[in-house]
């Protein structure tokens, strides 16, 4: 039985976070960059065939950051600014990426162009750690 169709532009779910025990293993274990929209951390995954996969990717957008449609967006913008970020990190990376209040008004400011300045700025701390 093939797997259902996805939506054009969408990713496989694969490449994400969604257990709260992987979320908990990064926090406690993993490496923290922050600046003053975004906390990136990263804990690099164990296992002999994940290695090869890319960085997965965990969201924490908290109601701090405003209501359901501004969390959203945020959501939105940060999965979009990472997939084009991805490449800087190391295969076998999980990375969770926590959005402060600030980052609201970061979207609402500059949009895109904003949100992947304040990771990309975060992604390249960590790609020099993990060297």
């Amino acid at each position: 039985m093939e797997p259902p169709p996805r939506a054009p532009g969408r990713r496989p779910k694969r490449g994400r976070l969604s257990r709260s025990a992987e979320f908990e293993r990064v926090y406690r274990q993993g490496r923290s960059y922050g600046n003053r929209y975004l906390v990136l951390h990263v804990f690099p995954r164990g296992g002999e065939g994940e290695l090869q996969d890319g960085p997965r990717l965990g969201l924490s957008v908290s109601r701090k950051v405003g209501g359901a449609v501004e969390r959203n967006q945020v959501k939105r913008l940060l999965r979009e600014a990472f997939s084009a970020e991805r490449e800087a990190l190391p295969a076998g990376l999980d990375v969770v990426v926590v959005a402060r209040p600030e980052a609201r008004e970061l979207a609402e400011r500059e949009g895109l162009a904003g949100m992947r300045g304040a990771l990309a700025e975060l992604v390249a701390k960590a790609a020099a750690g993990a060297s």
